[in-house]
Formats: structure tokens, sequence, C-alpha cells
């Protein structure tokens, strides 16, 4: 890659959370449902039926607009995307075109080449509305379609290629996620189809201005499998280019089971799809009442949230991303903070053992936030025990696990298991002189300028304790006795 720069944009479809379907009245919860039971003659494409626009997808779609920063058209017009493909039944896609609802905004992600806390911006070339397909199954050497997704309100959002690397790709899905769950428009769920992405991907010689030949990169349902899926390709073309060949306007298949991409077909160009305004469909009007009166309804997206966290809980720029990105992490966080600050538990602590060990059992057990049987108040009672010398740190970290597993408090499972911390000095002074007794040789060393072995000293006082004695406690102990 050290003679060619990767150009990419990306296109990201995000079903809307609609109680029905974007142009008929049936149930939008299809997730699930048994196939070809959540459909009517409008979302099947029957002869003499007319579509109806879903009012609310439209202001879902602006919602998204605002908080991408983009300009709100103020008319809107529908427009038929014609290709025949089994899964659209009318034979066309009911699409916008050349008026669309949002445009010429911009997203700004973590740059990984840059300082802590630094920013790059994205710009997003359009948001609009559109019409989910329906889904196909293949089973042996047939097809098989259930229309139950057909007709879902489908929103997509198109970058201009400002992303130079995989990195930068990953970064701006994740941005654009935490975006769209903030805004509570979707649940931007990529396993279960609910946010797709086809990164498009050219290169060119460093220096030079002139973009290459792009190819799109479809089947890709996780942020991982893009950030290999662009790693593949961005190699695959460049060897390509070496070789004096031409790259090929196509559209490339991830094949996961192979880490790479397969050529799948030529690649459309808007005149192969026939554009045209929808005809039983009236444009758009959209006026500034209503753009406002969307406006008001924003909730406190991810990056002021982040910036908030930093300012007003003393947290680091890795820190605040981590625990300001997703909505249910950042409510969880707050609760903790609200619940430490009664107890003395300091913001930092509360972020400290969020991101670090709560964090490690969620990703263990593959459960979100929102799924845990721990309230943040429950949580902080844990802190506070460790804070106050009631259990060590190591202790408390079996605790957590045995919460997170039950769902029971802290202090039931420290009393019940006699987990206490011992910081009584009486009671360790014993253990304290028969870890000396016997170890004379280390004593002398320890006696002799060896003053490291202090702390070999204090882990043998806690192994003998089980780990329950005070470490503080004992290391002061240990110290008198050892320079007596």
């Amino acid at each position: 890659m050290g003679n060619y720069e990767a150009i990419i944009g990306m296109e990201v479809h995000a079903q809307l959370l609609t109680k029905s379907k974007v142009f008929c009245g049936c149930d939008a919860d299809v997730f699930g449902a048994a196939p070809n039971t959540h459909v009517c003659p409008v979302c099947l494409g029957m002869p003499g039926v007319l579509p109806v626009t879903n009012r609310k997808a439209v202001e879902l779609t602006i919602l998204v607009g605002l908080a991408l920063n983009c300009r709100i058209a103020e008319t809107a017009v529908f427009a038929r995307k014609n290709y025949f493909y089994p899964d659209l039944p009318k034979a066309y896609q009911i699409s916008m075109y050349e008026f669309p609802l949002c445009l010429d905004g911009w997203l700004e992600i973590a740059d990984p080449d840059g300082p802590e806390g630094a920013k790059k911006r994205i710009r997003i070339r359009r948001v609009h509305l559109e019409e989910e397909t329906a889904k196909s199954f293949h089973v042996g050497d047939h097809s098989l379609v259930d229309f139950n997704r057909a007709g879902l309100p489908l929103m997509e959002i198109v970058t201009e290629p400002d992303i130079r690397t995989p990195e930068e790709a990953r970064q701006y899905l994740l941005q654009l996620r935490a975006t769209l769950r903030s805004l509570g428009v979707s649940t931007a769920d990529m396993e279960k189809g609910a946010m797709r992405c086809e990164p498009n991907i050219s290169l060119r010689p460093v220096g030079r201005e002139t973009l290459g030949t792009k190819v799109e990169v479809k089947n890709l349902n996780s942020f991982r499998a893009v950030k290999h899926a662009l790693d593949y390709e961005i190699r695959r073309q460049a060897e390509v280019l070496d070789r004096g060949e031409q790259v090929r306007q196509v559209t490339m298949g991830w094949d996961e089971r192979h880490n790479r991409t397969v050529e799948q077909r030529i690649k459309e160009g808007s005149d192969d799809y026939r554009y045209f305004p929808e005809p039983d469909l009236p444009p758009l009007r959209i006026s500034r009442a209503w753009v406002d009166e969307i406006r008001a309804t924003l909730p406190e997206l991810p990056q002021a949230r982040e910036e908030r966290f930093r300012a007003e809980y003393g947290l680091t720029a890795a820190e605040a991303s981590l625990l300001a990105t997703d909505r249910d992490v950042a409510a969880y966080f707050e609760g903790a903070v609200a619940a430490g600050r009664e107890r003395g538990v300091a913001p930092k602590t509360v972020a400290n053992w969020i991101s670090g060990e709560l964090f490690r059992l969620l990703r263990a057990q593959e459960i979100e936030i929102d799924q845990l049987q721990i309230s943040p108040e429950s949580f902080v009672e844990l802190l506070a025990l460790v804070q106050d010398g009631t259990i060590t740190a190591n202790s408390a970290k079996g605790v957590l696990a045995e919460m997170f597993a039950s769902g029971r408090s802290a202090t039931a499972i420290v009393h019940e298991g006699g987990l206490a911390q011992v910081s009584d000095e009486d009671a360790l002074t014993s253990v304290v002189d028969e870890v000396i007794a016997a170890n004379p040789e280390q004593v002398a060393k320890y006696r002799a300028g060896k003053e490291t072995l202090l702390q070999w000293f204090v882990g043998q006082v806690m192994r003998a304790t089980q780990g329950k004695a005070n470490p503080q406690v004992v290391r002061e102990l240990l110290l008198a006795r050892l320079r007596a």
C-alpha cells in the first residue's frame, strides 16, 4: 500500500423503529415471525393498490439528518428504482433519488492516527427514506421468499469518500450506530440485519487527486467483517494495479468462511435503475416549523455526552468515549455516579470498575448492560465496601462475579462468605510473626538492604490469610517487625 491511497465511501441502511411499515399499515415487528404473516396487498405489490407514506418514518429520518448536521430539504420526492429481483414484489423499490430528505451533513469520529481526543470529520452526502426488500432463502436447488420484511421503513445514509483506512471505517460505523441508538430510531443491530453497510473502495497513487475505479462490497454483518473485507480488498486492488491491470467496477461479496471478497456482478449505475418520480406518492413538503418541532426532541448525542463526561467527571478521552458512546452504558455509569456521590465513591473509581471488571464479565457472557442483574446502586455498594476497607479489591472481583451470576447484594455475599477484610492488628500480628519466623533467610536479606522483599512478605501474609488481611495494616506491621 506504500504507493497507493485508499478512498472509501460508506453506504449504510438502517431499519427504522416504527409500529407499521413505511407505505402500508402492516405490523413492522417482524423479527422472528412466521414467514409471510405480516403482509398485505400493498407490500406484496398487488395490482390496483396505492401506498400511503408513514409520517413517523419521515420524522425519524429528519431527526437523524439533524443529528448528522444535515440541511433538511423543503421538498423531498420519492422515486421508483427499477430492478428485477425475486425479493422485490413490485419489480421496483420506492426510494429517493434527486430530491432526498437530508443533505450535506457530517459526523465526527475518533481519529485513529491522531493524538488522544483528536477527531476527524466524515461528510454525509445524503440521508433518505426508502422501503426494505423481502428476504430470500436458498434451500437446495430452489429459493423461498419471505415478504414480512418487504416494506419496512429503511433509511439510507451515504458518506462522501472521506474515509482512508479500514480503522476509520470501523470508527465511523461505531459512531453512527451509537448515534442511531441514542436517538432511539433503530436497533442498528448488524447481526439481525437492522443495520447493513456497503463500503465503496478505490485506490489511487499517493499524491494524485483523480479517483480510481470503485468497487462495492456487500454481505458485511459485523464491524469485524467490514475491517477485514476492506483490508483484503485494498490488498487485492493494489495487486491488480501493480500488475499493470485495471480494477473493474464490480460488486463484491464478502466470503466470511475464506476471508476474501468474491465478485458477484457488474456494478450498476444510476442509469441502470431508470429512476423516475413515484407517481402514486405526492412530494413531501417539509416546513421549517415541522423541522424545529423535530429538532426540539433531539436527545444528548454521544459526542456531546463524551465531552460532558470529560469536563464533569474528569475522565480521559478514552474513558469518556468508552462510557459515553452507548446510551445504556452511559445511563448505567451516571446512575452509579449518582449513587456513589452519596457514599463517597468517586466517578473515576466508578469508571475504572465499569470499564474494567464489569465489561470483562459482560463480554464473557456476551450480554448487554441493560440485561445486567446488578443495579447501579448495588454496584456502588460493592465499591464502597472496597473503599472503606471491608474487603480487598481482589476479593471484590470475586464478589462482583457472584453478583453478576445471582443478582444478590455485595453485603450479603461478603457476610455469608466470610470475606470481610481483617484489619485488627492483634489478629494480624501473630500471622506476621509466623511468616517472619518461617523465613529467616529472606529476613536477613531484607535487613541487609534488599528492601524490595517487603512486598514478598506482604504476599506471604495475604496468602496465609486467604487474601482477607488489610494490605496496608500488614505492611505497617511488617515494617515495624523487620526494622526492629
